[in-house]
């Protein structure tokens, strides 16, 4: 698991997360401000996780940006724990906090992980 918490300290200075675990599984929480279920994709592939999230900011047609400091893409290629895998995976966004429940057991292959609004 210190790959994984490794490669979270790579994380733009915007991106805070948490790594949680339990007897059964890893939960990744991840806070995503303006981010939702439709700007955001998560998904495993060859014991990564994958994970892609932009921020929509709409800006009012009588202002223009004198300094931007809000923006927000990522792109992030985390390795899972070695007995963590992607099945049964499970992916919530709520008011920008994106919480993914990773089980523990054996290897699988690639899938999406849906995400549902709360």
């Amino acid at each position: 698991m210190s790959a994984l918490r490794e490669a979270m300290r790579e994380l733009p200075d915007a991106v805070f997360a948490d790594l949680l675990e339990s007897d059964d599984a890893y939960l990744l929480v991840i806070d995503l401000p303006g981010v939702n279920e439709e700007t955001v994709d998560v998904g495993v592939s060859d014991g990564r996780l994958e994970i892609e999230a932009r921020r929509e900011k709409d800006v009012p047609m009588e202002f223009s940006y004198l300094q931007e400091e809000r923006s927000l893409f990522l792109d992030a290629d985390l390795p899972l724990p070695p007995d963590a895998t992607g099945a049964d995976a499970e992916a919530t966004i709520d008011r920008g906090v994106l919480e993914i429940r990773l089980p523990k057991r054996e290897a699988t292959p690639e899938q999406e992980i849906p995400i549902e609004s709360r």
